[in-house]
């Protein structure tokens, strides 16, 4: 009775399994975002929540004036951002509420500084 040998690889072949530092082949499975936020997206929406907080801070002139209007533009903004994350492009919704950010905080530092330069509070 002969013993079967064991079959030899071929020529070049590693004669001992792969330790698994460089796998062949991916072990894990790849998820994808499935409303993934591109930058043009993004840019487009801060672009669109700029020139929207815009037109509504150059209604009035005065400082009190511009702090509401930029308010109120900023409060629609975001109910209109929280509409996009929720069933439009998350893109868009990241640059709207940005920009808003943004005009909100530019409103505070006007506002910051009339009051220390005027000596009185801007919004009353």
């Amino acid at each position: 009775m002969t013993v079967a040998q064991p079959a030899m690889p071929p020529a070049g072949a590693p004669r001992t399994p792969p330790s698994g530092l460089f796998p062949a082949a991916r072990t894990r499975p790849t998820y994808r975002e499935p409303h993934a936020v591109r930058g043009s997206a993004v840019a487009a929406g801060a672009g669109a929540g700029a020139v929207w907080l815009l037109a509504f801070g150059v209604v009035d002139s005065s400082v009190r004036g511009y702090a509401y209007w930029t308010l109120l533009a900023g409060a629609i903004a975001w109910l209109v951002s929280a509409l996009l994350v929720r069933a439009g492009d998350r893109g868009v919704a990241v640059g709207v509420a940005a920009a808003t950010g943004l005009g909100w905080s530019i409103a505070a530092v006007v506002v910051g500084v009339t009051w220390a330069t005027h000596g009185n509070w801007p919004l009353w």
